[in-house]
């Protein structure tokens, strides 16, 4: 079983490079002419554009943000007759990878979604949707969801568990499913985002969503210009992959902290140490985003949003820098019913104890004693921001038992960062 991957660039899809899965082992490469053509435009930022055929025991573990996962991995394998497990990924992957977050697709699943679409007549020349009908979410919109499959909304190539469904805006303000709209008539991209469940906490995480992402915006976490809104149920937010302008869409290339350090499969847990060298070793600037990266995580300590897997940050290359994306998947996941525990933390790299006291965690980054220092001045700054969240949050529309909740953990925080002024000395 093999595929080619295909990648966005100068406004066209062009063959980049190809995956042959046979058995137990897996060879991909660039190919020749692409990468003769294009040495500067890598599938993964740490994968160099060469012609050396690389085998090994997986997918190459970029091609992990291309599987489907939640609502779309079931759809699929529905539609595929297949069990779920680790060898679902690669045909997954040939049927699902038509239109993933990002610039790089696979050409057979551009041909699955071609086919999938032609055997259902009616889903072709659908008119666009209000948001207040897929907030309604009634007979139409049902029957429409059925006859493009979650693959006429490109819900396959979003990860996650929450349901989800990429849709664009076309000129007159009308949602479509983003796979079927011509880049030509895309004037905005959007993921519609429902509850991962049906209880009233799953709609309590989903509401408060929007009030975190104003809140990370309030403090200069590095967020989308344009923040998620709530319309019932749904939650839409703006992607930060697609720039749609002057009747183009530029793709940027994202790509997961889980691909950068080369995790193959899912539910892996680095350190966060592993993390930070990771991100250090691809970004343009490696002091202003590992602290980026540290006051990201003092807001999900302080305002506990426990779900901080590998997959859940992502670098992105935009106007020929490389730097974490916008923050997502910031909410209050401590109140999730699955009781979704803190999956990646501070280990010690020498002792594996877990560190977390931010004077302990500054002390073990291999990082300059001069960066060590700008970046102790930074966070005991930052403090006088934590200090004030309870007052942020309840301006922002955060539920006021979660501001009352969170108490003790922004006390913690703001304690810690105002320990680190001893290292200005």
């Amino acid at each position: 079983m093999d595929c080619t991957l295909q990648i966005f660039l100068d406004d066209h899809w062009i063959d980049c490079a190809q995956i042959e899965l046979n058995g137990a082992l897996c060879q991909w490469n660039h190919l020749i002419e692409y990468a003769i053509d294009h040495p500067d435009a890598p599938v993964s930022l740490v994968e160099p554009v060469d012609l050396e055929i690389r085998a090994t025991q997986s997918l190459p573990a970029f091609a992990y943000d291309l599987v489907p996962q939640g609502a779309g991995r079931r759809f699929l394998l529905g539609e595929l007759e297949l069990p779920d497990g680790p060898d679902a990924d690669f045909p997954l992957i040939c049927a699902g990878a038509f239109n993933p977050i990002g610039r790089i697709r696979v050409a057979e699943a551009v041909k699955y979604f071609d086919e999938h679409v032609e055997r259902h007549a009616d889903a072709r020349g659908l008119p666009g949707m209000t948001i207040d009908e897929v907030v309604m979410r009634g007979p139409d919109f049902a029957e429409r969801m059925f006859l493009h499959g979650m693959l006429g909304t490109g819900t396959t190539g979003v990860q996650g568990a929450a349901p989800k469904y990429l849709l664009t805006r076309d000129r007159a303000g009308l949602l479509h499913g983003d796979a079927v709209l011509p880049d030509a008539n895309a004037v905005q991209h959007l993921i519609a985002k429902l509850p991962r469940g049906s209880s009233a906490a799953d709609e309590k995480v989903l509401r408060n969503e929007a009030a975190y992402m104003r809140v990370a915006a309030e403090l200069d976490v590095r967020t989308h210009p344009d923040l998620p809104t709530l319309h019932g149920d749904v939650l839409l937010i703006p992607r930060f992959d697609r720039i749609a302008r002057d009747g183009k869409v530029i793709r940027l290339h994202q790509e997961s902290v889980a691909s950068i350090l080369g995790l193959a499969g899912f539910d892996l847990r680095p350190s966060l140490f592993e993390v930070v060298a990771g991100i250090r070793k691809v970004v343009s600037d490696p002091a202003a985003e590992t602290l980026e990266f540290i006051k990201r995580d003092v807001l999900n300590l302080a305002m506990r949003n426990t779900d901080n897997h590998a997959r859940n940050t992502a670098v992105q290359l935009i106007e020929g820098r490389v730097q974490l994306t916008p923050l997502f998947d910031f909410a209050p996941m401590y109140l999730d019913p699955e009781l979704i525990p803190r999956a990646l933390r501070w280990y010690r790299p020498d002792t594996k104890a877990e560190l977390t006291d931010w004077g302990d965690v500054l002390a073990a980054l291999p990082i300059p004693d001069h960066e060590r220092q700008m970046l102790a001045e930074a966070l005991s700054r930052f403090a006088v921001q934590i200090e004030r969240l309870p007052e942020i949050m309840a301006a922002q529309g955060v539920d006021h038992d979660i501001i009352e909740f969170l108490t003790q953990p922004i006390d913690t925080q703001v304690r810690q960062l105002q320990a680190l002024k001893p290292l200005e000395a």
